[in-house]
């Protein structure tokens, strides 16, 4: 899907209320605008200018980004 670059497919997420880590697989296909932490049950969104979860608190952004594409 993303020829010439290696793209991460898995990203650890940080929930920014109470610190609670997850690593998690992201969709190729899609973009997640929401995630909900599973230890403080806080809604996760995109920060100002992110395009997903993944790319405000993710330890790695998402494929489109990765690979220097458009993101959704």
């Amino acid at each position: 899907m993303y020829e010439g670059k290696k793209v991460e497919l898995k990203s650890a997420l940080s929930c920014p209320n109470c610190g609670h880590k997850k690593e998690e697989l992201m969709p190729t296909d899609a973009c997640q605008y929401f995630y909900e932490c599973e230890k403080c049950k806080t809604i996760l969104k995109p920060l100002e200018g992110d395009c997903c979860v993944y790319c405000s608190y993710g330890s790695i952004k998402c494929p489109p980004i990765q690979a220097e594409k458009s993101c959704c």
